[in-house]
């Protein structure tokens, strides 16, 4: 019976959910893709081939068994279908909607490199676990047995919030220490409601909260509380911070009025979503309406910034980037959501600096690709007497992200960091140099996905839970 309703692919094209016209989502920070019916997530579901060797599963950082959930959902099975994907993914309808599955599942699927279109993964995971959420299957955490011992985790993003859930589920009492006033990290503060609504990212939240996790916010490690009275206060301590330094340009007029970090112009038009006073939005500071736009980048982070200056009302949006566009770190397919929006890139270009205080202007230099460097990536070349001036009232650079140096931040001997001031952990264990602390996510990894945040904080919470169980064995011996 399995077989009949699988192998579809033949027969059924690849069909994504209905997607918003441009001028309506332009209007708005919604979603800008539909919701499968239940006939449609089964038909497409259908289409799965049930590989021997499933490289959309291998492909998926967490191992998600993908086949699995696909053909339970093409027999209607969804609640089945829900606790297959839950089993190996902590937070599924967040990855189905911010995944870049065109570089990772998607893009490894079978019939997509036979000529037959993808199977559409991520919409499909989206809607298992909405119709979960819809009809109750989603339930607070109740372990079996709890435990007195408890762990801290440092940062209540992706990574610290999967090892929270995977922690609580064997009894162990949690706390999480974040420096923002809500739980979610970037997926509440950095992600765009267009891509992520942030009602989404509440409700797992509150999941949280009521399975039993602690969150202390507001709390700046280091000031409010001390490192080492978080690691005096628990049996195992994780640091999930992720890493928020924006990587500077060095340019002349840095720093001029109407430039604008990304991280500093995200968050401040989430919080304005959230109803928020927010007084650098307010006085227009971080408010692209009726403004010419300029982000310089070229990854997922300078996307999210130029389709939410469209929606702010800017009068132009201009994305530099200094390779082109098959060179691009960003998901193509964000990239062509934003050119349907109105934003115009401009490839092969390098800020060199600012005009004006405030700004008026980017310098801009002209660039070309020439020969490839270690990661056999073409590198710019700067075309001399090309260089000319694009015209902005706004400037964001969106740059990248590196980490903070945390333990000179927190006052803390013997943690020690990489070369480029990631936290050095052992890449199977997440243990880092002090004995009963882990890290894991950005933190350690640099600026990386989500969906590997909650794979590496998954993964140190299993390392946490043994190493409690060590020590208790050392201790009662």
């Amino acid at each position: 019976m399995a077989s009949q309703k699988m192998l579809k692919f033949v027969k059924v094209e690849r069909d994504m959910p209905a997607k918003r016209a441009p001028d309506l989502r332009r209007q708005d920070f919604g979603e800008i893709y539909g919701e499968y019916a239940k006939a449609k997530a089964e038909e497409q579901s259908s289409r799965c081939s049930q590989c021997g060797v499933p490289y959309c599963q291998s492909h998926c950082p967490l191992h998600n068994n993908i086949p699995d959930w696909l053909r339970l959902t093409a027999e209607g099975r969804l609640q089945e279908a829900y606790e297959v994907s839950q089993a190996t993914n902590t937070f599924p309808e967040i990855c189905g909607r911010i995944c870049p599955q065109d570089r990772l599942c998607e893009g490894n699927c079978v019939i997509e490199q036979s000529g037959h279109g993808t199977v559409t993964i991520g919409s499909v995971e989206k809607y298992i676990t909405d119709t979960a959420w819809e009809n109750g299957w989603v339930k607070p955490v109740v372990p079996a047995v709890e435990r007195a011992e408890s762990v801290g985790i440092i940062g209540a993003g992706p990574g610290g919030l999967a090892a929270a859930d995977m922690l609580r589920r064997q009894g162990f009492q949690v706390t999480v220490y974040d420096r923002y006033d809500r739980a979610g990290g970037l997926l509440t503060y950095g992600i765009p409601g267009f891509k992520l609504e942030k009602d989404v990212v509440v409700r797992r939240n509150d999941q949280l909260v009521q399975s039993g996790v602690e969150f202390v916010l507001n709390c700046n490690v280091g000031d409010d509380i001390s490192f080492d009275a978080i690691r005096g206060k628990h049996d195992a301590v994780l640091i999930a911070t992720g890493v928020y330094k924006t990587r500077e340009l060095k340019a002349p007029g840095v720093g001029a009025e109407g430039t604008a970090r990304a991280i500093d112009y995200l968050t401040a038009s989430n919080r304005k979503s959230f109803g928020d006073d927010v007084a650098e939005f307010n006085s227009g500071e971080l408010n692209a309406e009726g403004k010419r736009v300029v982000v310089i980048g070229g990854g997922d982070t300078a996307m999210d910034c130029v389709r939410t200056a469209i929606r702010q009302g800017a009068t132009s949006v201009k994305c530099l980037y200094r390779r082109d566009r098959a060179n691009m770190p960003g998901s193509q397919r964000e990239v062509a959501n934003a050119e349907e929006e109105g934003v115009e890139f401009v490839w092969l270009s390098a800020p060199k600096g600012f005009v004006g205080d405030p700004v008026t202007g980017v310098m801009v230099q002209k660039m070309r690709l020439g020969a490839p460097d270690a990661t056999g990536r073409q590198m710019p070349e700067v075309i001399e007497g090309a260089d000319y001036v694009e015209d902005a009232d706004l400037v964001i650079t969106a740059l990248g992200f590196e980490p903070e140096d945390l333990p000179k931040l927190w006052g803390v001997d013997g943690l020690e960091v990489a070369r480029w001031g990631t936290i050095k952990a052992d890449y199977k264990t997440h243990a880092t140099s002090l004995p009963g602390v882990y890290a894991a996510g950005d933190i350690v990894r640099g600026a990386s996905l989500v969906v590997w945040a909650i794979r590496d904080g998954r993964e140190a919470a299993e390392s946490i839970m043994q190493y409690i169980a060590e020590t208790g064995q050392v201790a009662a011996e």
